[in-house]
């Protein structure tokens, strides 16, 4: 009995290329996240974009049009801006620099060697002490602000420097991505290898933990320092001298004189504009130390 070849019917004429240039569904598909995605940048950066805009125009140019067009007053608002009260917004700024950029230090540190400890050491309590950092993680600043203010003010800080840096060092979030980075970049076999070589754990840590946790540590030091220096509610409840405001409480009370002198709107909107530079200029500075390999330092072929 013999079997008969099925042949399919060639297609139709001119319709192959309009197969073949057809979309792939998948391709569609993934068009939805990519244009989510650019719309949520939009609606981020839109605001940004404004400030930038804002700051460059007049008083009169700022509330007598709603425009994206760039304004003439750029430099007369940095002129009074510099000016007005013999340059305090300059001392907010150090202020700022000094709560974001030592707390940020500070912080870093304390969060690799808590992270590193709990990657590495086995000891009773270890779970039990990490999930009490997790619980600090999900509390809201604002519930310990009061509590914080309270103990400081038995200690005699607050309105001092120390009453903004010191609650800023014990970062529960910094101290979580150090577990989990330390947990993933820095094998137990180097360590072990480093205690046969007659090392000792201070030695290993720093010679050969650390290189290795560098692009994670870069991360919580960025995160930290972000996060102080746009902190406004401890600096609010603990500082009452303002030549020790950081830029966030400075703009603040900037902003709070406006209601009664206008002209004092064009200072914050150029003030927050300024203020955001050092951050862009952070990202530029340090973003290559995310490309560094996770075993540099540590593993010689």
């Amino acid at each position: 009995m013999s079997s008969l070849a099925v042949r399919e019917a060639p297609p139709a004429a001119g319709t192959t290329g309009a197969i073949r240039n057809r979309p792939p569904l998948r391709r569609r598909i993934a068009l939805v996240p990519t244009l989510t995605l650019v719309l949520g940048a939009v609606y981020t950066l839109l605001p940004v974009a404004w400030v930038v805009v804002a700051s460059t125009k007049s008083g009169s140019e700022l509330f007598s049009t709603f425009t994206f067009l760039p304004g003439t007053g750029f430099a007369d608002n940095i002129r009074q801006l510099d000016a007005y009260r013999d340059g305090v917004y300059w001392t907010w700024m150090g202020n700022s620099a000094l709560y974001a950029g030592l707390g940020a230090l500070l912080s870093t540190c304390v969060s690799a060697l808590s992270g590193y400890a709990l990657a590495i050491y086995r000891f009773r309590g270890r779970e039990a002490l990490f999930n009490i950092l997790l619980a600090g993680v999900l509390m809201p600043p604002i519930i310990l602000a009061v509590p914080q203010y309270l103990l400081l003010a038995k200690a005699d800080l607050t309105d001092s420097y120390l009453s903004v840096l010191l609650p800023q060092i014990l970062s529960p979030y910094g101290v979580y991505l150090a577990r989990i980075y330390a947990s993933a970049a820095v094998p137990t076999d180097v360590v072990e290898a480093g205690r046969m070589d007659g090392a000792g754990e201070w030695r290993i840590f720093t010679r050969v933990a650390l290189p290795m946790m560098v692009p994670g540590l870069v991360t919580v030091f960025l995160f930290q320092f972000v996060a102080v220096w746009n902190n406004f509610l401890l600096p609010y409840i603990m500082l009452s001298d303002d030549e020790k405001f950081p830029i966030t409480l400075g703009l603040y009370t900037l902003l709070e004189q406006g209601s009664n002198q206008p002209a004092l709107y064009t200072l914050v909107i150029t003030g927050a504009f300024l203020a955001v530079l050092p951050l862009i200029a952070l990202f530029l500075v340090i973003q290559r130390f995310w490309s560094l390999d996770l075993l540099s330092g540590a593993v010689k072929s």
